[in-house]
């Protein structure tokens, strides 16, 4: 995979969201996200928002086209911060997967949230399960945010499928991906639960549904040998989780917070401070952040380092580390 390399930080921040507050003095961070209507990036600008309000610090918010693009602007130090699923920093920073270089200067801050995902259909379709995708076409490649590859190779797993029982149709990202899906180009998308882009295409498709898998032994099995961190989580159907039709398991990862090891302690402490300490008022704006819990964001995971301000943040909290999975 090539890395686009990003020549300044004002050109990036000139196209970005930009959420400023707080004292005008105070040093500026950034986050790397995808792209606008993604689930990391409103996680983000929720974030940031909480931080102008509360005196926490004052942020720009940075779309980039995948995973691979943000992770580099955080190694780079072209980026303070970003959120992504624990299993693509540990391939980013090893150098393998869909990475073809490591970045060792990525460091976990916290566990923020479960992140359910999972593919979803027109609900006129009449499909309602993974294995009703055997002979129809699933969104492919994935050049642009080639994480999904991953996910979609344990959803497809879960529901007993591999990508040869299904028509491959390449897609570039999650919102081309999604849009295609709405007009008729390819007859699922992938998706996180929760994100404002499925919200979207339920209104102007008359609806959309989430497809079941199997959650047992067996698919547990098959979803970990594709990421070791996957797991199930089942979620009840609830208005802000648009396309759950009825209660069902969803193939999981932990989200984190991550920061490059060039970020000071300080700034790292203070937007745990925002993040936990001001939970409420996160979750009033984006309901998946209601997830976020002190006790259970300390927690360790193979093969990443987290950063040193987070350690003494969690000390001081008296929060000790929980062992992996």
């Amino acid at each position: 995979m090539a890395f686009i390399k990003i020549n300044t930080r004002g050109a990036l921040a000139a196209a970005a969201l930009t959420l400023i507050g707080g004292m005008a003095s105070a040093q500026v961070s950034s986050f790397s996200t995808p792209p606008q209507g993604s689930v990391w990036n409103t996680m983000a600008t929720v974030i940031s928002g909480q931080a102008r309000e509360s005196g926490g610090g004052r942020f720009v918010v940075q779309p980039y086209g995948g995973n691979a693009q943000m992770m580099q602007a955080v190694n780079d130090k072209l980026a303070e911060f970003s959120l992504n699923d624990v299993n693509d920093v540990i391939t980013a920073v090893s150098g393998t997967g869909e990475y073809t270089m490591s970045m060792p200067e990525l460091r976990v801050v916290a566990r923020i949230n479960p992140f359910p995902v999972g593919l979803y259909v027109k609900e006129s379709s009449g499909m309602t399960s993974v294995a009703d995708l055997a002979g129809k076409s699933v969104p492919s490649g994935w050049d642009a945010f080639p994480i999904a590859r991953a996910h979609i190779s344990a959803i497809l797993a879960a529901g007993g499928l591999t990508w040869d029982d299904v028509k491959q149709v390449p897609v570039p990202e999650l919102i081309r991906g999604s849009d295609d899906m709405a007009s008729g180009r390819v007859d699922s998308a992938f998706f996180a639960l929760g994100g404002p882009k499925v919200a979207e295409v339920d209104a102007s498709v008359g609806g959309v549904r989430f497809l079941t898998v199997e959650a047992n032994d067996d698919t547990l099995a098959a979803i970990q040998k594709v990421r070791p961190a996957f797991y199930f989580a089942d979620i009840e159907p609830a208005p802000v989780r648009v396309g759950v039709k009825e209660p069902m398991a969803f193939v999981t990862w932990d989200n984190v917070l991550v920061a490059g090891a060039h970020v000071s302690d300080d700034q790292v402490k203070a937007l745990m401070a925002v993040i936990f300490d001001q939970r409420d008022a996160i979750a009033g704006a984006y309901p998946p952040l209601g997830a976020i819990n002190l006790e259970t964001a300390y927690k360790a995971y193979p093969g990443v380092d987290y950063h040193p301000g987070a350690i003494a943040f969690f000390e001081e909290r008296g929060v000790t580390m929980a062992p992996a999975n």
